[in-house]
């Protein structure tokens, strides 16, 4: 019998003993012990890079939102200083996704700036 006929169900009989109970409850443990999260802001102004900073040094993602600057504020430019610091500090990535976001990696985590 192939995994086809397996999946599809095509020939043979099926008993209860060919099937396994999944209990919800073993998964959702799993996701209680992860390491890395993914967290998203607003950057509005200068004191909103404290705690991207802070999630990107505990080993976290961040996908900020940044559409209340123009690419050319100051403010705007004196942040991307500060997470370039940041990202060189613990071996990460920085990229700016359209005129709208930026993602800030932790350590060991590199963005590929080619699309799939």
């Amino acid at each position: 019998m192939g995994i086809m006929s397996k999946i599809l169900g095509g020939g043979g009989s099926r008993s209860v003993d060919d099937y396994v109970e999944l209990d919800a409850d073993d998964f959702a443990d799993a996701h209680a012990e992860t390491d890395t999260q993914v967290h998203f802001a607003e950057i509005a102004d200068q004191s909103d890079v404290i705690p991207i900073k802070d999630a990107v040094y505990d080993g976290d993602f961040v996908i900020a939102d940044i559409t209340r600057h123009s690419t050319s504020d100051r403010t705007i430019e004196h942040v991307y200083d500060e997470l370039r610091q940041v990202v060189q500090e613990v071996d990460g990535d920085i990229v700016q996704k359209g005129d709208d976001q930026i993602i800030v990696t932790p350590t060991g985590v590199k963005v590929s700036r080619q699309k799939l």
